[in-house]
């Protein structure tokens, strides 16, 4: 450690401000939308950052919102007893190794999804936590969105019934790139992965059989990089309930996103956001603004109630929202989904220790 960044941990240490003092490690994209949400808080506030390529340009865009360590390394500061928490935003391949050695130095964890591309290895990143008596949150913003949060309710009030139906629709409106979509684990596991977890949190049902089919429909990149662009699922819950989740890489009118779950007593659906309420009718017709383009747009409210509700958890001693349990579920249901797509059948979740699971 050089000596600049030793008087900067020096000067983290001795801060007396009795806020919750967080560490985050990447700081791409959603590295630093959570570091800036974090600082929005009253309770909490970022002391540190690392980043394997931390520059010039980080560390001024670090300074200019409070954070004064920034280092390449997240060993210069993991063993601060003063940082309490740690927001793993780094590559999903570096996250187990980032938890098990967070939950040794005794730090909450908040881990984007998925916690890995391997159920063995993710099972032992949560048996590291579960030991060193720490919390993890698993990042699955998409619960914290305020229609998605309304359609729990309802359905956990009884209000429509026994969940019979569950339709969940995730369109992207652009394609990632080729070097993205090499490394992401495929659509079960990167983007269809979010709405395994929805199905469960608007149901409070488990998964028990899963099935998949997919296509390349947009772009042949796909192919080369052994993935679909297109993809429907069925899952029967527990209960016998259906779910039907489809996904599309691409949706030239915007980012498509939802939810409607029909029961024995009625239904409750929600449908995109918008920029506006605003219709315009002509005699042409009826028109009005696409639905909001991009992830950014869509969750960012939902992104600062996932962090809020994580270091609130900290802070009173209570249970995190979203545990390493529910991102368990979610990849071995990505899993499944993977495994029936190649194998052509329903896969059953009991099916996870059998030889055919591989890999995704």
């Amino acid at each position: 450690m050089d000596m600049e960044m030793e008087m900067e941990m020096k000067q983290v240490k001795g801060t007396g401000t009795g806020k919750i003092k967080v560490g985050i490690i990447g700081a791409g994209r959603i590295g630093k939308i959570h570091a800036e949400h974090v600082q929005r808080l009253g309770q909490a506030e970022v002391v540190a950052l690392s980043d394997p390529y931390a520059d010039e340009a980080l560390r001024q865009w670090a300074a200019e919102r409070g954070i004064r360590a920034v280092t390449k390394e997240a060993d210069e500061w993991m063993h601060d007893p003063a940082i309490q928490a740690v927001f793993i935003c780094s590559p999903t391949d570096t996250h187990v190794a980032l938890i098990k050695q967070a939950a040794a130095a005794g730090k909450h964890i908040f881990c984007e999804k998925p916690v890995s591309m391997d159920i063995e290895e993710t099972r032992e990143a949560l048996a590291a936590v579960q030991a060193a008596g720490v919390q993890l949150q698993v990042g699955f913003n998409r619960r914290f969105d305020h229609n998605f949060k309304r359609i729990r309710e309802i359905v956990a009030g009884g209000q429509i019934g026994q969940p019979h139906l569950v339709k969940i629709t995730s369109r992207d409106p652009n394609p990632p790139s080729e070097t993205y979509l090499r490394s992401s684990g495929g659509i079960f596991m990167d983007m269809m992965i979010h709405d395994f977890d929805m199905a469960r949190y608007v149901t409070g049902e488990e998964a028990v059989e899963i099935s998949a089919v997919g296509s390349v429909l947009i772009d042949p990149v796909f192919e080369r990089c052994g993935d679909v662009d297109t993809a429907v699922v069925t899952i029967r819950f527990a209960s016998g309930a259906i779910g039907i989740i489809d996904n599309s890489r691409q949706a030239v009118y915007g980012y498509d996103q939802r939810v409607e779950v029909f029961g024995s007593g009625g239904s409750v659906a929600v449908t995109n956001d918008y920029p506006n309420t605003a219709e315009i009718h002509t005699a042409e017709g009826v028109r009005r603004d696409n639905p909001l383009h991009f992830f950014l747009e869509r969750y960012n409210d939902a992104y600062g109630d996932e962090v809020r509700q994580f270091i609130a958890s900290i802070a009173e001693g209570s249970t995190v929202p979203v545990s390493g349990e529910d991102g368990l579920q979610a990849q071995l249901m990505a899993r499944a989904a993977a495994t029936s797509l190649r194998l052509g059948r329903p896969v059953k979740l009991s099916e996870t220790n059998e030889a055919t699971f591989e890999s995704v």
